[in-house]
């Protein structure tokens, strides 16, 4: 594990109350952004795209077009937030989000919803904005037990919500799931707004310009070997783990039967995601024991083993199985990432890595549906389970060459920096 140097903490009752409103407000928002996201390629189908290529190609479409946005806001919403506070930046995210998300039910067409998708890509990025507000306002000494609270909200609401989406929309319509998600965020804001102080102090103006700030936040990130290493490999990962979500929900469909198909997508990816909330816990103590290295290599390559039976599949209940076998391992590799960074942000910075990490998952965001666009058209449905694989073993690869096996002894990621 990296070591932490103690900074003043705030006082215990501030943090703590801190931490559970927002752990409360991101499982909200979790839920409502996951209802979602089962039924996406169905509602595709509502919107009147009737040839199967072309379903893949807006589903794909649709995913990517949120996380392109995200990816180039995300460094500029953290860089602001270490410049005017982090509680207004989870704020803006919820409200944002509660917003676009109701606009989608009014949705016509194909086009527009991916309009749509980019516009809630720009405003939105709930986790990396409560992430960087729970590592600036918890001691240090406190952070990995903070930050793995934060991820058992996560998937805990990446379990539920699924589910949940995929009943409203079988019992209610498409529509009901995009104003239950909407009523979920503006729920998660208000929160936020009325129970999460943040004692800001604004850093001392240097004269410099917002867009020079932020230049100088980013080289300062970048110029960091570990940090570097680590957002590598979290880009590997989160991209084989974005490979799938597209088609998975057309798998489940050719396997279910006719009607269910919107509340078995949403059951298997919500016993993927509680697996996950599982695999955060428990995987997450043994790498206190035995180091995020070695918790991220076995991660790896048993992802990478699961998910090579699942192109074979021939019912929902044994992809459900291994997807809680892959969703179990997802939830350590996740944590021992988040641990590893929260050592490396240097004070006053965390904003930015944070940031710097939303941009490096919603570029996989974005190129993992498109690639699997690619392989569903060139290999069938369930090439996509084969490229995932191949990514994790990669990112398996990388993690022993890259990573080091021990924790130096005084650590400073960043020249001129203490962690």
């Amino acid at each position: 594990m990296l070591r932490r140097t103690g900074t003043p903490a705030p006082p215990p009752a501030s943090w703590q109350r801190n931490l559970w409103a927002i752990w409360f407000a991101q499982f909200t928002a979790i839920v409502g952004f996951s209802s979602v996201l089962p039924i996406l390629p169905f509602y595709v189908q509502e919107l009147g795209v009737t040839s199967s290529d072309a379903v893949k190609f807006w589903s794909g479409m649709i995913f990517s077009a949120h996380a392109v946005t995200m990816a180039v806001m995300a460094p500029i919403w953290g860089s602001l937030a270490d410049r005017y506070g982090r509680k207004p930046m989870v704020e803006r995210a919820m409200f944002g989000g509660a917003l676009v998300i109701g606009l989608m039910s009014l949705a016509r067409s194909a086009p527009q919803l991916a309009l749509l998708r980019a516009i809630q890509g720009m405003l939105t990025g709930t986790v990396a904005a409560s992430t960087s507000l729970v590592a600036s306002t918890t001691p240090r000494e406190r952070a990995g037990y903070a930050l793995g609270l934060l991820q058992m909200a996560i998937y805990l609401g990446s379990s539920i919500g699924p589910l949940l989406g995929g009943f409203i929309a079988d019992q209610l319509g498409f529509h009901a799931t995009f104003w239950t998600t909407s009523g979920l965020l503006l729920t998660g804001g208000l929160m936020v707004a009325f129970r999460v102080r943040e004692d800001f102090s604004p850093p001392p103006r240097s004269g410099k310009s917002a867009g020079t700030a932020l230049w100088g936040n980013l080289r300062l990130v970048f110029s960091s070997p570990p940090l570097v290493s680590v957002l590598s490999v979290r880009f590997l990962m989160r991209l084989a783990g974005r490979i799938i979500a597209p088609m998975l929900p057309l798998v489940v469909q050719s396997l279910a039967p006719a009607g269910a198909a919107a509340t078995l997508s949403g059951l298997v990816q919500g016993i993927n995601a509680a697996a996950g909330a599982g695999g955060a816990i428990l995987l997450g103590r043994l790498s206190d024991r035995w180091g995020e290295r070695r918790i991220l290599l076995f991660c790896a390559l048993g992802a990478a083993t699961l998910h090579i039976p699942q192109y074979f599949v021939r019912d929902v209940s044994t992809l459900t199985l291994l997807q809680a076998g892959s969703g179990f391992v997802m939830g350590g590799t996740i944590t021992a990432l988040s641990a590893t960074l929260a050592a490396l942000a240097p004070p006053g910075r965390q904003g930015t890595v944070y940031g710097v990490e939303s941009t490096v998952t919603s570029v996989a965001n974005a190129v993992g549906p498109m690639l699997s666009t690619t392989l569903a058209v060139a290999g069938g449905l369930r090439m996509p389970f084969l490229g995932t694989a191949s990514l994790f073993a990669l990112a398996g690869l990388l993690t022993a060459r890259l990573l080091p096996r021990a924790d130096p002894p005084h650590p400073s990621p960043i020249p001129g920096k203490e962690v």
